[in-house]
């Protein structure tokens, strides 16, 4: 039977200790010293593996974790820039209530960790009253189809398999994006069938917006300078610019 390695590598380390052990002894004769020395390195063994275990191990899971939170990110950042925030201003226009998120967030400024927690809970109380019919669904559609490849290869991405929040948010899109486009016609819809294309539409709005909000939350303190730019073309303010205005005469 081979051994694994590890256990190879177990035995090297134990015949290396019995025989620095052995050398030991041939030198100094000294077998009495050899046992305090012995039971004074097993004694320190626990603490020993107290500090590895609990105090390194931990520094190199957290650092680890912050680089695939970092990674987890970088992939995120890229799905809003290409699809989110034009997936966002599109599920706006089919949400009956819209004016509430408008108002409410739209018109942040200043981005404190009060304005976070109140839009938070804006996002949280708001009913995201979606109705097929009120948007141009002809139009979600081929947007979707557009992006599907791109959809796709984030999807295959193994970094995200620890980001369940934005997991459901890519399935949810893709779903919406599969049930358009099996659909030849998506503007003359049976009552049924439009209701259903409507709760695909809220499942995948709502976990958009929360997700959206969370990653300006993480732009705002790892890179403010792509913040500011997120900030200015907020998908949820209807008169958003990417341009930074002068300040008029006497300002």
């Amino acid at each position: 039977m081979r051994l694994d390695w590890r256990y190879k590598l177990s035995l090297a380390l134990v015949a290396a200790s019995l025989a620095i052990y052995g050398v030991n002894y041939l030198i100094f004769r000294d077998w009495g010293y050899m046992m305090r020395l012995f039971f004074g390195q097993l004694g320190f063994l626990p603490l020993s593996i107290i500090v590895v275990t609990l105090v390194i191990n931990q520094l190199l899971a957290t650092r680890a974790q912050q680089a695939r939170l970092h990674k987890m990110n970088i992939v995120i950042g890229a799905f809003f820039s290409e699809v989110g925030v034009a997936l966002l201003k599109r599920c706006l226009r089919f949400d009956a209530q819209r004016e509430e998120l408008q108002e409410a967030i739209g018109a942040l400024s200043r981005w404190s960790p009060a304005d976070f927690r109140q839009a938070a809970q804006v996002l949280a109380r708001h009913p995201y009253a979606v109705d097929c019919g009120r948007g141009d669904l002809a139009e979600l559609k081929q947007f979707l189809l557009s992006k599907r490849d791109f959809l796709l290869r984030l999807l295959e991405n193994p970094t995200l398999l620890e980001h369940e929040a934005f997991t459901n948010l890519l399935w949810a899109v893709c779903h919406l994006g599969e049930e358009l486009g099996y659909r030849r016609e998506v503007t003359q819809l049976a009552p049924a069938d439009r209701e259903h294309l409507s709760g695909d539409l809220k499942r995948a709005y709502q976990l958009l917006a929360a997700q959206w909000l969370t990653y300006l939350e993480y732009l705002q303190r790892a890179y403010p300078y792509l913040f500011s730019l997120a900030a200015r073309i907020n998908p949820l303010h209807p008169r958003a610019q990417a341009e930074i205005a002068l300040p008029g005469p006497g300002a």
